[in-house]
């Protein structure tokens, strides 16, 4: 700043400097800043006895005489080469070529500021301010030079009482003027494409549009008189004269400007920093294949405003991109970060069984609670499907067509021997035992069909129950008549004769009842005290649950089974007993046979019923049941159906009575 002749001598500098970020500034005591490489400093100094410099700062503008001067650095031109200094003779360096167009927005925008304020008659009333812009080619020592040019002035020698020249040259630089003499005059901005006409970015331009604003207002509040009407508490103002300010009193009033800007923002410091605001910029291609900062957004404070669809990725699209290493796990798996690699490279690992993971992304697989399993894509669980034995699956199919056709064989053979009754085939060895032994055949085979379908509480009960006593009564009816024949060859013995008297048609029937209703009271202690109930086994994991009739007592089920296995014993020891009698009348060896099947049936259905998990331990019981019935109903009734039916030559009672 420049007092007129004969004013107070009292010096102060406003230095706007824009510079890169890779010179630092040597000469700033109050930043103002919004945007990289913008600086304000604003410091009051006295000049003493100094001597010049040769000058390498290049002088680009400066407007009329006034009373304050606002000075700018800028750094037009690119940076030369670095050249390292010997220190024995003056630092020589390369000339700087290049011109910034940004940088020269800024300078534009600061002498535009500078004009509007003096044109505004609520600003500075009466106090005109000046401008002075100097090239510092982000040089350290031009930088310094410059600075200290615009406090102390231009002059060979200076002391206190020296007034900083202003200089008449206006204008753009020497390199300015030489581009500009080749023109005519007569061209024309309209259609030019480059950054210097492109309005639509003027960040720095509008930052040192801010920072002269900023300036003037901390002068205008520093030189108005205080009010009249207001206590001097709360007036700041000192009614100072241009020519008698201070640095001090200039920092004060800096630090607490506060002002609408004529595009009505409002500006303010807080602190020695004034309110975050930033434009959201992306690098966007266009058509010409050139790179253009396009606005896609702002930051005002803590507001974040985005546009996020106008936004241009790398790939070229809006599309947000995905992770360069690995994709993004899909549902029904999880993330497994790969060792020694980044985060975002992953493996993804499907959900196991019975676990799930329902959102892309996702770290851990969520297990499926009880009685729920996880669906085919492992992203839901969903209820288990209850598994049982039922008629519509393969292996019911098959259980239940060898039941029925049990059933039909065993019905066939007593309509046979019901036809043939009175012949001597039928009639030896008491017939009502084999039609009472053929019902209880029958009833083994329909009570298989008991244990297929879906458990229910009358169901469990009865499958045991039917299971217990059927066998029981035909092991009981193949018992009498081994006893029978045992006891008709012992009679024919001298001394023996009374023994078929104790082996009647009565005795004979009450024998089988005995034995039956052992069975009988066993299976009814055992349903009142402890019956199988239906229970959902739990005990496999998966997409099932096993429905089962689950033994509330092994004991009564052991003592059922036992009790079937004593018979079969007994009466296969009578059968051996009774192997060697004469063929045509002995039956012995047949039931012999059949109780060896029917024992070998049994004894290997124990292991395999306990080792059987869910339903299979339920056809593991039909099948000993079918194969065991098959067995008596075959070694018992075949050879007397193949003589009543194809050879019956050999059915009377000479054949049956000769040796």
């Amino acid at each position: 700043m420049s007092s007129a002749p004969g004013a107070p001598m009292s010096w102060v500098s406003l230095l706007l400097t824009a510079w890169s970020s890779r010179a630092p500034s040597l000469l700033i005591v109050v930043m103002v800043s919004r945007d990289v490489g913008l600086r304000v400093g604003l410091e009051g100094v006295q000049t003493s006895m100094c001597s010049r410099w040769g000058s390498r700062v290049e002088e680009f503008n400066q407007g009329q005489d006034g009373d304050v001067v606002i000075g700018g650095l800028f750094n037009f031109h690119s940076q030369p080469q670095v050249i390292n200094q010997a220190f024995i003779k003056p630092p020589f360096y390369n000339p700087c070529t290049g011109l910034e167009a940004e940088i020269l927005k800024a300078a534009y925008a600061m002498e535009f500021a500078v004009e509007e304020i003096n044109r505004n008659p609520l600003i500075l009333p009466g106090v005109k301010l000046n401008y002075r812009i100097l090239d510092d080619c982000s040089l350290h020592p031009w930088v310094l030079h410059g600075a200290f040019s615009l406090v102390g002035g231009e002059t060979e020698s200076c002391d206190s009482t020296a007034i900083l020249p202003q200089s008449h040259v206006s204008g753009p630089s020497s390199a300015m003027r030489a581009t500009l003499s080749l023109c005519t005059g007569r061209e024309t901005l309209e259609g030019a494409q480059n950054i210097f006409t492109d309005t639509a970015h003027l960040r720095a331009a509008y930052n040192t549009y801010l920072a002269v604003y900023a300036a003037a207002h901390a002068l205008h509040s520093l030189l108005s008189c205080p009010d009249e009407d207001s206590s001097p508490r709360d007036n700041s103002s000192s009614c100072s004269s241009p020519y008698n300010i201070t640095q001090k009193e200039l920092l004060e009033h800096l630090n607490k400007v506060n002002f609408t800007t004529p595009n009505g923002e409002e500006f303010f410091f807080q602190g020695a920093d004034i309110p975050a605001a930033y434009d959201l910029v992306n690098w966007k291609t266009s058509p010409d294949g050139s790179l253009k900062l396009v606005l896609i957004g702002r930051v005002d404070g803590l507001e974040l405003h985005l546009n996020k669809t106008s936004i241009q990725w790398t790939t070229g699209s809006s599309q947000v991109p995905n992770s360069v290493c690995s994709e993004s796990c899909p549902a029904g798996t999880r993330r497994a970060n790969r060792k020694g690699e980044p985060v975002c490279c992953f493996d993804c690992i499907p959900c196991t069984d019975g676990e799930v993971s329902n959102e892309t992304g996702s770290h851990q697989c969520r297990r499926c609670p009880v009685e729920f399993w996880s669906n085919p894509g492992n992203t839901a669980c969903i209820p288990c499907k209850v598994d049982f034995l039922s008629f519509n699956e393969t292996i019911g199919i098959v259980l239940t067509t060898g039941a029925v056709s049990g059933v039909l064989v065993t019905t066939a053979v007593f309509v046979i021997f019901l036809c043939y009754h009175n012949t001597p085939v039928v009639r030896a060895n008491n017939s009502e035992l084999s039609f009472l032994l053929l019902l209880s055949l029958k009833l083994c085979f329909l009570c298989a069909l008991v244990f297929i379908g879906r458990p229910s509480v009358w169901s469990c009960r009865l499958q045991q129950a039917a299971f217990g006593i059927s066998f029981v009564l035909c092991v009981s009816c193949l018992q009498v008549k081994t006893i029978v024949v045992l006891a008709a060859f012992r009679s024919a013995r001298p001394g023996a004769g009374g023994l078929m008297k104790w082996f009647g048609l009565g005795q004979q029937r009450g024998s089988v009842c005995f034995f039956t209703s052992i069975q009988v009271i066993i299976c009814t202690i055992w349903l009142s005290l402890s019956p199988p109930i239906p229970h959902r086994d739990l005990g496999f994991q998966g997409s099932k649950v096993n429905l089962e009739c689950a033994m509330s007592s092994v004991v009564g089920f052991a003592v059922v089974l036992g009790y079937i296995c004593f018979l079969a014993c007994l009466c296969l020891l009578l059968a051996f007993l009774a192997r060697k009698l004469p063929d045509n009348f002995n039956e012995a060896k047949f039931i012999t046979f059949s109780m060896l099947i029917f024992c070998a049936v049994w004894v290997a259905f124990v292991p395999a019923y306990i080792s059987s998990p869910g339903k299979y331990s339920v056809a593991v019981e039909i099948f000993a049941i079918l194969a065991s019935s098959y067995g008596l109903l075959l070694c018992i009734f075949a050879p007397k159906c193949f003589i009543i039916l194809l050879r019956p030559e050999r059915n009377t009672k000479k054949q049956l009575m000769g040796r």
